[in-house]
């Protein structure tokens, strides 16, 4: 893994970012943004629908990540989704809920809306929109009893990942918050501390055609993995949308901002819910807890749990109330940034697409919203 420090120290100057051959590589839509946000057609003119460098800092930030969603929900419908083949995996993954293959793929189809129609609404506005394209460099599943999906090129690893099961606490607990300064314990901790395959790195992990239960202990624990980190993702899109309304300014932008947002809530809430059913199994270092287990359990591992318990918000001095948890605006851009890097999603990637992300990060952090002259 690159470490942060260093990757900003290397590409801090934005300008010669764009020199080290990015844009000669094809991707001027990708750097475009960090010197100009397109926005000489816009103005500020709000009566006639202008936008504002910083509503423009923030969809456009929105779009990159809406792009590395979809890049990993593809892989995970490519070997689990609605249309996979039968498979062990598949089944393991059925043992979360018989619905699993169908919900990955509806959730696929929203994140490539999302994307979409964010970088379509960009470039209505006369702002640029974002293509990742020039950095789907990575080697994903080299599974070949599915046609074409060995020699694709992917955006995020989901064959190496550390989850953060830490939301599965966070959303259970009574009188904590992180915008307060809070922490919490994992509900997983061996899923957190290695590094875990989430997705069937090989025909063997695979198994294709196999639809018997119980599926082999190895399969099942990929599944419960992939599980866990479907929630993980959503959870951190569901704070993010929340916070970056907080940034924008023109309505409509708000509008876009808080109607997308409201489905990665969605999704979160289904595999929160799925998460828990994971099978209880020992795979090497790996451990999945008998989250569903009839024995007195402490509620912050209950797993019927599922709607966020209510607890402190903005001060401790006010009432409980349930929240989504964290919406704080500082930091929240990079914070998902450095998120997804200590997830294990971009291990291999160059330093130039961690760059780019860290630039546009800053950028969304950095937006503010404007008072109405």
């Amino acid at each position: 893994m690159l470490k942060v420090e260093g990757i900003n120290k290397k590409n801090a100057n934005r300008r010669s970012f764009l020199k080290n051959g990015i844009a000669a590589a094809g991707a001027v839509t990708v750097g475009a943004g960090m010197m100009s946000s397109g926005l000489s057609a816009l103005g500020a003119d709000r009566e006639h629908g202008g936008i504002t460098e910083g509503d423009v800092a923030v969809l456009r930030y929105l779009a990159a990540i809406e792009l590395i969603e979809t890049d990993l929900w593809q892989q995970y419908n490519e070997l689990g989704g609605q249309n996979a083949p039968d498979s062990a995996y598949k089944t393991g993954l059925q043992q979360l809920d018989g619905d699993m293959p169908q919900y990955i793929a509806d959730n696929t189809d929203d994140e490539m809306t999302h994307e979409t129609f964010i970088n379509a609404y960009l470039t209505s506005k006369g702002a640029k929109p974002v293509s990742l394209d020039p950095f789907r460099n990575l080697e994903g599943s080299q599974v070949t009893e599915i046609s074409g999906l060995a020699s694709k090129k992917r955006l995020t690893n989901l064959m190496q990942l550390s989850v953060d099961t830490s939301w599965w606490t966070r959303y259970r607990s009574d009188n904590q918050n992180p915008d307060l300064g809070d922490t919490f314990p994992n509900a997983v901790p061996t899923l957190a501390a290695g590094k875990f395959p989430a997705i069937p790195r090989n025909n063997a992990e695979l198994g294709i055609g196999v639809k018997i239960v119980p599926v082999a202990n190895h399969v099942q624990a990929i599944a419960n993995t992939a599980g866990f980190h479907f929630a993980f993702i959503e959870q951190g899109g569901t704070s993010l949308y929340a916070a970056m309304a907080q940034k924008v300014t023109n309505l409509e932008v708000l509008r876009v901002v808080l109607s997308i947002g409201g489905t990665e809530i969605m999704h979160f809430q289904t595999w929160h819910d799925k998460a828990g059913n994971a099978i209880p199994l020992t795979d090497g270092s790996l451990v999945f807890p008998d989250l569903t287990a009839d024995i007195p359990q402490p509620e912050s591992l209950q797993s019927n749990l599922i709607m966020p318990e209510p607890t402190v918000f903005l001060s401790k001095k006010l009432p409980v109330c349930s929240i989504i948890r964290p919406t704080a605006t500082k930091g929240a851009a990079m914070g998902v940034v450095n998120d997804f890097i200590k997830d294990g999603l971009f291990i291999g990637q160059t330093p130039d697409f961690l760059a780019f992300l860290h630039d546009l990060a800053n950028e969304a952090d950095e937006a503010e919203r404007e008072l109405e002259r």
